[in-house]
């Protein structure tokens, strides 16, 4: 494994983040602040309430006995707010005396979510209001991340969020989107944990698996939806998720959760944390270890069976088989080389026999933090995972990971008026990835170093408040020659940027808000993405808002560089008429089929001797390469969108969102495609000694069938590689788009290329209704739909959405006083087309039901379960994902 070196701009930024950490001490000794917080409707106690001081960093959350304890409080009086979802908010004035501790207990009533109460903090990289918010954004309930743990799944907290769009293709294989134009690895969304990038560096995807704490763990996750380059950069294209884990002394003690079921699914987490007597530090470990089967399955057949028998009960159109290339073909699944892990393939059906390894994955992180007197933190942490055996969908077909580890460090210093953080995210592959289409072993060894600074300052009494802030990021990546060329792999790319926003209050009900953030790196040119919204407020539960934005994201180090083969050496052909003339001569009777050969070939103009052999170095003319090959002339991709929105609590039961948008999109970053790149790889021209013609394909097919050869005959099966893969040679014969040059030989080839401009638009509708304190109704409906305006790429692509136009659901919930919470959530999705290198076809709707289902036992034992795909509705949600069912888990959790 190559030794990856530190930078020298990170280290210094280091010393400087823990310089910045070093703060003055109190004049006086701080003191504490500790309590119970309780339902009015019955005494009990209830854990999980926020509990800060105000105009601090100082907080922390109830445990489960409804106990608080807030160390290092500076003394002197303060305002203490008590803030949790489904309970009014309340505040109480305290005086904390020097080295004592005060004692403060508050009762919450039950109502109605009210949107005023919700704090947000990834629309502005600060905390406001999502009244107040310039940008389309929800916040994720804790009970819906309660409910989803026992899965794993993180994304699935997502599903229920208007606009959003959510692609399964596997178990833990899941893309994430908003507003249309999708992919096979979607990376239009930036996904934050605490700040740290979790996208793998070579592809810029998440790999929602290797996330190493549970669910349940999460403090908080927002979805900012919409171009949100002007404060996060690159790949903030459609949106962000802010995902935020609980300090230590967040959750002081010891939790055990335990679950399993369906797809002999076995879990088990174990978190603890406490802090020292003087609560000046803080500790947190957490371990986990999850085992499942998968949906997945091989597609390794020679006639197709394998794949046909998987899609065709819920296809809308039946797949082609007994092709062993799909490329360009349409409603096709292309046979895979190589099986799954585990799993062997029969030498003469090719069909995979045995069971497939389980996936796999063990995790674990620690974290310390440092209590200033001031409210500050100083934050340690990190940890590893690895994950096994999953399966997910490529431009270049299906890749297995058999053991990868992702191993992860952060720093960071949090005031109350700046921050400080460095980060580190590595990705090592232990046993080479597979690409299933192929059998190529792929190597990943990748690291990113990231440094950033921000400080945000009121002005002008309060109206105004400014936001600064500035990053250094640097990219290595290696992958050993397996997915790069060698003159482009063992790669160091630095990446700089700065932003700012300034907002000002004109009036109480008006706010302005402008920002823009500068980005530059050694891999594309300067970008500037500016942002400008208008919000008003007329009543603190009520507010309109218009916003431009303009977000950016640039090609992946695929896109960029990538040399990989997309299929096996199809046959070339010279080495088919060798195995037909020898078919001849040796099996069939000389004497009968040569003159039917003879008089097919001349019926078909061409001689009996066909001069096959167009390439001009006798060792190429056996067997042909497909590759897919990156494009390093791309430019980046740029989205300029247009927003208008509502939000709103109607006589304090409901509330309503309402967003429009209209985005313009330019410079797309095609998926894999034959023919786009002629600068680097060039049509090969077919010389056959005079004769261009090489004739038509299935003319000759139908010779061969007529000579009594099985469909799934060795020779015919050539014939259909050679077929599918030079796919306009019979039309094209000169120039075939997938036939290139490469080196001065010829390839089949696809690759990437910019596709002109695209206007989407479209409206994103959330409604919910509090019928009582314990029982609430939520509905969203998202309605797309998009116009080229311009396509610059003139073979295959289609420039499709791979989105919806019309998705929605309905979700019915219960949080008893008694310790009884379920709910029902429906999903109504439209059937649409996909397109997304090699896998093109429709994908059918789907009706999905989930119910979730939770009892707490006491105050420290919770029993839960999950039913998701409830009536088994099997479907697959991208063309090549795997079809998923229903799936049944439940567990336990124990608190100490």
């Amino acid at each position: 494994m190559r030794k990856i070196s530190l930078p020298l701009g990170w280290v210094m930024c280091i010393g400087l983040l823990l310089a910045g950490a070093v703060a003055p001490a109190a004049a006086q000794a701080p003191g504490s602040l500790e309590g119970r917080v309780t339902r009015e409707i019955d005494g009990t106690a209830v854990s999980g309430v926020r509990v800060q001081i105000e105009g601090t960093t100082i907080s922390t959350v109830t445990g489960p006995d409804g106990r608080y304890t807030l160390s290092r409080v500076p003394a002197g009086t303060h305002v203490v707010l008590f803030r949790w979802l489904g309970y009014q908010p309340q505040q109480a004035t305290v005086t904390v005396q020097s080295a004592a501790t005060a004692t403060v207990d508050i009762v919450l009533t039950a109502q109605v979510i009210s949107l005023g109460e919700i704090i947000v903090e990834g629309a502005s990289r600060t905390p406001e209001r999502v009244v107040d918010a310039p940008a389309a954004v929800s916040v994720i309930s804790p009970v819906t991340l309660r409910n989803n743990a026992v899965s794993g799944q993180a994304p699935t907290a997502l599903q229920d969020v208007p606009g959003v769009e959510l692609v399964q293709s596997g178990v833990n294989d899941f893309n994430v989107n908003a507003r249309g134009f999708n992919s096979s690895l979607n990376r239009r969304v930036l996904v934050l944990q605490d700040g740290r990038d979790l996208a793998i560096a070579f592809l810029g995807s998440q790999e929602w698996n290797s996330m190493t704490v549970p669910l349940d763990d999460i403090h908080r996750m927002e979805m900012v939806r919409g171009p949100g380059s002007a404060l996060y950069g690159a790949n903030a294209f459609s949106g962000v998720v802010n995902i935020q884990t609980p300090t230590a002394r967040d959750v002081v003690g010891t939790k055990l959760a335990l679950g399993g079921g369906e797809l002999s699914t076995v879990r088990g987490d174990l978190r603890h944390a406490g802090i020292s007597p003087s609560g000046r530090w803080g500790y947190r470990l957490n371990a986990g270890y999850y085992r499942s089967d998968s949906w997945t399955e091989s597609r390794t057949a020679i006639n197709g069976n394998d794949a046909a028998s998987e899609y065709n009960p819920v296809a809308e159109e039946p797949i082609m088989t007994g092709v062993p290339s799909c490329a360009g073909l349409e409603d096709c699944l292309a046979i895979e080389s190589v099986p799954l892990a585990g799993q062997s393939r029969n030498a003469t059906t090719g069909e995979a026999t045995g069971d497939a390894d389980a996936l796999q994955n063990v995790y674990g992180s620690g974290r310390v933090d440092y209590y200033f007197d001031n409210g500050s933190i100083f934050t340690a942490e990190g940890g590893a995972a690895q994950v096994e055996n999953e399966v997910f969908v490529t431009g270049i077909g299906r890749v297995q990971v058999p053991k990868a580890l992702r191993p992860w460090a952060r720093v960071g210093y949090d005031a109350n008026r700046y921050n400080l953080m460095a980060w580190y995210s590595g990705r090592n592959s232990i046993d080479p990835q597979i690409s299933l289409a192929s059998g190529a072993p792929l190597e990943e060894s990748s690291a990113i170093f990231h440094v950033e600074g921000q400080f945000n300052q009121p002005f002008a009494d309060d109206r105004g408040r400014v936001v600064l802030g500035a990053s250094y990021r640097n990219y290595n990546v290696n992958t050993e020659g397996t997915l790069m060329m060698p003159e482009n792999d063992d790669r160091s790319d630095d990446y700089y940027s700065g932003y700012g926003q300034v907002e000002f209050r004109v009036i109480p009900q008006l706010r302005l808000v402008a920002a823009a953030r500068v980005d530059d790196g050694t891999l594309f040119e300067t970008q500037l993405s500016p942002k400008g919204a208008i919000v008003f407020t007329p009543h603190q539960d009520h507010s309109f808002r218009a916003t431009i934005n303009r977000a950016f994201q640039t090609p992946n180090y695929s896109e960029f560089f990538l040399r990989a083969a997309a299929g096996a050496p199809t046959s070339g052909p010279d080495d088919l008429e060798t195995n037909l003339e020898t078919y001849f001569a040796t099996v069939q009777n000389p004497a009968v089929v040569g003159p039917q050969l003879a008089a097919a070939m001349a019926q078909l103009g061409l001689p009996t001797d066909v001069p096959w052999n167009f390439n001009q170095d006798p060792a190429q003319t056996e067997l042909t390469p497909v590759l897919a090959l990156g494009n390093a002339d791309l430019e980046v991709e740029k989205v300029t969108g247009w927003e208008f929105g509502y939000k709103g609590s109607i006589a304090e039961r409901a509330y309503v969102s309402v967003d429009f948008y209209y985005n313009q999109l330019s410079n797309f970053v095609t998926d894999l495609l034959p023919g786009v790149n002629q600068n680097q790889y060039p049509s090969f021209a077919l010389d056959s000694g005079g004769t261009d013609v090489l004739g038509d394909l299935a003319a000759i097919d139908a010779v061969l069938a007529g000579l009594g050869l099985p469909v799934d005959h060795p020779l015919r099966a050539n014939n259909a590689l050679l077929r599918a893969g030079y796919q306009s040679i019979a039309a094209s014969p000169i120039n075939s788009p997938a036939l290139a040059t490469v080196n001065g030989q010829r390839a089949i080839v696809v690759s990437y290329a910019n596709a002109g401009q695209v206007d989407e638009y479209g409206v994103e509708f959330g409604v919910g209704f509090g019928i009582t304190p314990e029982l609430r109704i939520d509905a969203s409906y998202t309605y797309f739909d998009f116009d080229v305006d311009e396509a610059t790429v003139a073979q295959g692509d289609r420039l499709l959405p791979n989105s919806a136009k019309h998705k929605g659901g309905v979700s019915l919930s219960y949080t008893g006083q008694q310790g009884f919470d379920a709910s029902v959530s429906t999903r109504f999705i439209d059937s649409y087309e996909w397109a997304a290198g090699i896998f093109a076809g429709t994908i059918p709707s789907r009706q999905d039901i989930d119910v979730s289902v939770g009892y707490r036992i006491n105050n420290y034992v919770r029993g839960h379960a999950l039913v998701s795909n409830l009536l088994d509705q099997e479907r697959f949600q991208q063309w090549g994902g795997s079809v998923i069912g229903r799936r049944i888990l439940g567990g336990i959790t124990a608190t100490f």
